[in-house]
């Protein structure tokens, strides 16, 4: 690592908006080391002092005066670092949570959660040691060494530039194990990041962990994760360990190099010994700053590491900034219109086509149903539609306009969607329902409640709306966390209703109620369904049949029954037939 690589740039850039307090800090620290360069010479006079009989009451009240001056100096100086540091992480950790919920979709599919994670905790906290105290630490150790070396040249300059010597030569097979130590840390922070995302894959299907009996294998990876961040810590220990015997090396090999040719030089009368004393002084004195100079430099290689992890996720593109939003649910507009003509897309640019040219009209306003074999591209529409995605060729339009035109903030404010895993987060129920409307009235909440018939499950609950779902709803049943995503999805009044296999798991008897309610938002509604089942099929006004990435059919249930064979087998055999359930169309 130097001075002008951009890591070490964009540390510098964390540490600017604390400046003041970083200057103050370093400021008081320095003033502690001044105090102990001082006290050597003042040991120097209390000796000469005594071997001439002369009083020493006042230099061992100097003496007494620098010490505890110099140690509430640091204190203070140690004090103000810390608090600036914690500014440093307060300011990096806002930077990247600000950033991550803005960035792009495919962005964040192409990182594990966990190890994002362990980029906002870990390697924060590793930027908070670097870009504070390890700066502080090289810039004070710097000056501290070069003024005992200048007072030791002042003292004696033959015992100076043998100890000189020493310290190059040292220091110079410090300088090569340095670089070791940074790459050591990076493979740590790698090792601990992949540590993070298995835990995420872990916990977050702990139940199908735990059916499959596959607690063993999943133990014996993240052992496997921990033990490589394991390896990569002792890596990083052992360059350290190192590095940091150099200071305790300076300071031997000088005492010996001292010793001899000081001895040699007072015997022949060439020096004092008050002045061999107070130079020795200083040699032991070098311990302190030669090794918070390697702490420093250890410490900043270890943080541009950190540094470079976490501007990977700042240097991101993100979506635009978001516009002030109301609470409360919109006015409901007009039905939205979709046109998509000649569309490509690919979630990977070396990957296969996903939509390989297709291309569909949906008027405004009415129930469109999207059928077609599994991996046709049917979920990929509605994110396109949500411009989690771009299009990489063809036209996309809403109300005649290019999706890629668009604010995705505000398009998304148009939309309804229920994924179709339909996922509930930590919280009560209340906070689920007004996610995306956090000012809507009671009035609202009770029409949209009504709606998805959740009434009976509210009243029956403890606390009511304020009762805890738990961690990704699992006190709740699959069909009613479903039912809570459709009336968070129409407590918005969409102009456009995406449900994605939207009734998968609810019986019988609640999937016709809420068919009787799509239908009746689909008066005033564009809504779009990938259907699961016959009867949503078969009330909708039209239907688009997907196969490899392209509309093949469009049209009523009857005429595709009649004109299409793939709708006629899926009817057939997927659908069970008319007036059954439907499974499988996706």
């Amino acid at each position: 690592m130097t001075m002008t690589t951009p890591a070490f740039r964009s540390l510098l850039g964390h540490a600017r908006p604390y400046r003041t307090p970083l200057v103050v800090g370093a400021g008081l620290s320095a003033l502690g080391g001044v105090a102990g360069l001082v006290q050597p010479l003042v040991a120097k006079a209390f000796v000469e002092a005594l071997g001439a009989g002369e009083p020493v009451m006042r230099l061992l009240v100097v003496l007494g005066a620098l010490i505890v001056g110099g140690t509430v100096a640091a204190a203070f100086g140690m004090y103000t670092v810390e608090r600036a540091a914690e500014g440093v992480v307060l300011g990096a950790r806002r930077r990247l949570v600000a950033r991550l919920p803005r960035l792009r979709v495919a962005d964040l599919d192409r990182r594990p959660p966990g190890d994002l994670i362990s980029r906002v905790t870990a390697d924060t906290t590793l930027l908070r040691e670097a870009a504070t105290n390890n700066l502080v630490d090289t810039l004070i150790g710097s000056v501290t060494l070069v003024g005992m070396l200048a007072l030791m040249a002042w003292l004696d300059v033959v015992l100076f530039l043998a100890v000189l010597g020493v310290v190059a030569v040292i220091g110079g097979c410090t300088a090569v194990v340095v670089p070791r130590i940074g790459r050591a840390a990076q493979e740590a922070q790698e090792a601990l990041g992949a540590l993070g995302a298995g835990l995420e894959r872990l916990l977050g299907a702990i139940r199908t962990v735990k059916a499959s009996g596959a607690e063993r294998r999943e133990s014996d990876a993240l052992e496997a994760a921990a033990s490589g961040a394991w390896g990569a810590g002792v890596r990083a220990a052992r360059w350290g360990a190192v590095a940091g015997t150099a200071s305790g090396l300076v300071v031997q090999l000088g005492f010996l190099t001292v010793l001899g040719l000081g001895g040699a030089r007072v015997a022949a009368g060439e020096m004092s010994v008050a002045s061999l004393i107070g130079f020795l002084l200083y040699l032991f004195y070098l311990v302190g700053p030669v090794g918070q100079l390697v702490s420093g430099i250890s410490g900043l290689q270890v943080g541009t590491a950190a540094v470079r992890r976490i501007h990977e996720v700042l240097e991101l593109d993100p979506e635009p900034a978001p516009r002030e939003q109301p609470d409360g649910p919109q006015v409901a507009g007009l039905p939205a219109s979709v046109s998509f003509r000649d569309v490509v897309f690919r979630y990977r640019e070396d990957g296969p086509a996903v939509l390989d040219g297709a291309t569909f009209e949906v008027p405004a306003g009415g129930l469109t149903a999207v059928v077609g074999p599994s991996g046709a591209g049917k979920s990929t529409l509605f994110a396109l539609l949500e411009r989690f995605h771009d299009i990489a060729g063809g036209s996309a339009r809403i109300d005649g306009r290019e999706l890629r035109d668009l604010d995705p903030v505000v398009l998304r404010r148009t939309i309804g969607y229920v994924e179709q895993d339909a996922p509930v987060l930590a919280g009560t129920l209340r906070d689920n329902l007004t996610f995306a409307v956090p000012g809507a009235t009671p009035a609202d909440l009770d029409r949209v409640l009504e709606q998805v018939r959740l009434t009976g499950l509210v009243e029956s609950l403890p606390q009511g709306l304020d009762t805890e779902v738990g961690h990704r709803g699992t006190a709740l049943s699959g069909g009613q966390r479903q039912r809570i995503a459709i009336a968070r999805a129409l407590l918005r009044r969409p102009r456009l209703l995406l449900l994605d296999e939207a009734t998968s798991q609810l019986d019988a008897v609640t999937e016709g109620e809420l068919r009787e309610v799509i239908a009746d938002v689909a008066r005033s509604t564009t809504v779009l369904v990938v259907a699961h089942r016959l009867s949503t099929v078969t009330g909708a006004r039209r239907i688009l049949v997907l196969e490899d990435g392209r509309v093949r059919a469009a049209g009523t249930h009857e005429e595709l029954l009649e004109g299409d064979a793939l709708y006629r087998r899926l009817a057939t055999t997927q659908m069970l037939g008319a007036g059954t359930g439907v499974s499988g169309c996706r």
